[in-house]
């Protein structure tokens, strides 16, 4: 008996099983490389932002450090309205000076907390186990 009148579905309604995964795999290695094409463009659009980004925080930066320039000017100015300009200038030199050495010593601080820049507690965890494991093998 022919069945004849049964529609296939598709072109390979009776491939070999062979022809099925080959074509799969291909399937499959063509999506991985589309989706890596994809992932790329995508890192290449987020890098050219960061770029960006950066190159602003920069500007930022900058416009900052003469924004606080301007203002120890103005607290200058300020002051030799009632003092001299050279003494105004002197106790402005002053206070930033303290203010200067005062954040030196708080990093100097936080730098000696954090050296030597290894693992400690991890390390000392490690050894640990180590000897945990040693001790349990020996029983």
């Amino acid at each position: 008996m022919t069945t004849e009148g049964t529609p296939r579905t598709g072109s390979g309604a009776q491939e070999p099983v062979g022809d099925l995964v080959q074509r799969a795999s291909q399937q499959l290695s063509q999506l991985v490389r589309d989706e890596m094409r994809l992932a790329q463009a995508e890192m290449v659009q987020k890098g050219r932002r960061f770029g960006k980004g950066g190159g602003l925080f920069g500007g930022a930066g900058l416009l900052g450090v003469l924004t606080l320039q301007a203002l120890v000017v103005t607290v200058i100015a300020a002051l030799s309205l009632v003092m001299d300009v050279w003494a105004a200038a002197l106790i402005t030199t002053a206070a930033l000076a303290a203010v200067t050495g005062l954040m030196a010593a708080l990093g100097k601080q936080q730098i000696s907390k954090a050296s030597p820049p290894t693992p400690e507690q991890t390390i000392d965890s490690v050894k640990a186990d180590v000897a945990e494991i040693k001790e349990k093998a020996h029983r």
